[in-house]
């Protein structure tokens, strides 16, 4: 599976910035005015992970290959909505059209304004980051109302899960009518499978992006567990670094990594996913699982066949592997498991699949 990032906010907010500095290029139109968006850009990125570059060195050295295997990291899909108004879930502002491309996606990564500049208007008017934030909750909040609504009351014999997904549209109806989130209602997992065609916005995990101005030393102390707190502005100049020149400005900003890094690893967190690796001639990839896979499901990402045909896994974690230098070493040392049905994945774990016929 391949991660969906959508990025929202209202127009102005810094989207835009914040989807080129991701993309490390000058792809969206950024421009101070709003609507310069019109459809929405989508770009995919890998997903930063340094053990695929170890993998393929061991790798090449294990196989006496002249030249390391590629590297096929996990990647992630940006989508940067169109900026958002009051009114979108009427058509405001195009409104419909942007919210429809949210629905398709896996997490909302909501750009907050919390920096002054003047040459960027503002369409909101002041500065305010908790009205603006509210702004873009209500629009998502109506949108799954008006899904809701068109929900039609199941008549005579039907499945009990029917019944059950029909109270639960009834209990949803009135909580986001009296403004609380579809994810706030429903938290159950059973009930969400029920939910899910649904598609509702609120229902999705939403990662809040603080876009301040750099000198904003207070702001870069919140505590949130579902916020970062960046500078677009800034985020996008270091785009244009090369890769030492980037390491030296993070370091000096007192960063430990870009936000690229960062926002990838918390929408990774938030959505409870972690990678496995596999390496051979042919690549060394990593792939992208919900936590709590078993061994025929994560095998099943590869390719749909193998969950079906599963026999086993060899599994080996990542440091042993590293440290074994290799499948052989690891297999001599004994640090080769052979892995069943039932073998929940670790994040890290290096894997071969015995699939049958």
């Amino acid at each position: 599976m391949n991660l969906k990032i959508a990025i929202v906010g209202l127009p102005n907010a810094g989207k835009s910035t914040l989807f080129n500095a991701l993309l490390k290029k000058q792809v969206a139109d950024a421009a101070p005015y709003p609507f310069c968006t019109i459809e929405p850009n989508i770009g995919v990125v890998p997903v930063p992970d340094l053990r695929l570059e170890k993998l393929a060195e061991i790798t090449k050295a294990e196989e006496k290959m002249e030249k390391s295997p590629p590297i096929v990291p996990a990647v992630v899909e940006f989508v940067d909505i169109a900026g958002l108004v009051k009114g979108a879930s009427q058509g405001e502002g195009l409104g419909n059209k942007f919210l429809s491309h949210i629905r398709e996606t896996d997490i909302i990564c909501h750009v907050v304004r919390y920096f002054q500049d003047p040459s960027v208007v503002n369409v909101a008017g002041e500065i305010n980051p908790m009205r603006d934030r509210d702004i873009i909750e209500t629009e998502l909040i109506l949108a799954d109302l008006q899904t809701l609504e068109k929900q039609i009351e199941p008549r005579g014999k039907v499945e009990h899960d029917e019944v059950k997904k029909w109270e639960l549209i009834v209990r949803l109806k009135e909580a986001l009518n009296s403004g609380k989130n579809a994810c706030d209602v429903i938290t159950d997992k059973e009930e969400v499978e029920l939910i899910r065609d649904l598609h509702l916005l609120s229902m999705k995990p939403t990662l809040f992006v603080l876009n301040v101005n750099e000198q904003d030393e207070i702001l870069k102390r919140v505590q949130d567990d579902n916020a970062l707190v960046i500078s677009a502005k800034t985020e996008s100049e270091l785009s244009s670094l090369t890769p030492e020149e980037q390491k030296d400005y993070l370091a000096v900003l007192g960063l430990s990594a870009s936000v690229l890094d960062r926002l990838i690893q918390k929408a990774y967190e938030m959505l409870g996913l972690i990678s496995f690796l596999t390496t051979g001639v042919k690549e060394a990839r990593a792939w992208t699982i919900v936590r709590g896979s078993k061994a025929p499901q994560a095998a099943g990402v590869i390719h749909t066949d193998f969950e079906k045909k599963f026999i086993k896994a060899d599994c080996v974690s990542f440091e042993d592997f590293i440290f074994a230098q290799g499948w052989h070493g690891a297999k001599e040392q004994g640090k080769v498991r052979q892995e069943g049905r039932e073998y929940m994945m670790q994040d890290g774990d290096i894997v071969e699949f015995k699939i049958g016929p």
